[in-house]
């Protein structure tokens, strides 16, 4: 038998990520279920940023128009990953994004970012 969550149901449910899910993070490979392959290191040092999501609707939320911008080393970033803390925390999940590589120190907008359950 199937089950049919309705856009309500769902967007409750994101918007309650959406108060735990309050740090992002970057990934220079897959970041499983756990989070792993975190950025670290820099002059500037890499560390997590807070997100800001807006309002969840139709099933889907988006971060809103303040995106963060992160101190990154000479790495390749390819996820942008979902943190309850600025250190340790617990882990909510990622997107994969497209590979951006940097030679050397610089920094990374996250220009959207969005979840959404169907």
């Amino acid at each position: 038998m199937a089950n049919l969550l309705t856009n309500n149901a769902k967007n409750v449910m994101l918007d309650a990520l959406g108060t735990s899910a309050t740090y992002g993070s970057l990934h220079t490979a897959d970041p499983s279920t756990t989070g792993a392959n975190e950025v670290t290191g820099g002059s500037p040092a890499y560390a997590r940023k807070s997100l800001s999501w807006a309002a969840a609707s139709a099933g889907s939320k988006a971060l809103q128009a303040t995106f963060p911008v992160f101190d990154v080393p000479a790495a390749t970033v390819a996820y942008v990953g979902m943190f309850s803390a600025v250190t340790a925390g617990t882990y909510y999940g990622h997107w994969d994004v497209t590979d951006e590589v940097f030679a050397a120190q610089g920094t990374y907008t996250v220009t959207s970012g969005s979840v959404s359950i169907t």
